[in-house]
């Protein structure tokens, strides 16, 4: 019956069950990143992500309940789809002053937000 006086040093499985504790752990630790994270698929909320902000590489991603849109900069300022719709001034009291374009006539709507 020596077996049964047999050190746990030397015994392979103890160290085993060690590691196994340890990837639990980790896998916790993942389980949990991946909760808190605002683009995860398991929150209904809405939320808008912009990386490298400023750079000509930005990117936007938007999430809007289940749907996930992605939108990426091309690099030029003032590039992309849309027309001119008018004109804000600003005046000197710092109060801004926009001018629809309108149909040839002079006289437009004028907006004065601060």
């Amino acid at each position: 019956m020596r077996f049964l006086d047999e050190d746990e040093e030397l015994n392979p499985i103890v160290s085993a069950v060690n590691l196994v504790d340890v990837f639990l752990v980790i896998i916790a630790a993942l389980l949990i990143a991946i909760a808190q994270n605002p683009l995860s698929p398991f929150t209904a909320e809405n939320v808008t992500v912009v990386k490298n902000a400023g750079e000509p590489n930005m990117e936007v991603i938007v999430k809007e309940g289940k749907e996930i849109k992605q939108y990426k900069s091309n690099g030029e300022i003032g590039s992309g789809e849309g027309m001119r719709a008018g004109v804000a001034y600003k005046m000197a009291d710092g109060s801004f002053v926009y001018v629809p374009e309108s149909d040839g006539s002079a006289a437009g709507k004028q907006e004065n937000t601060q």
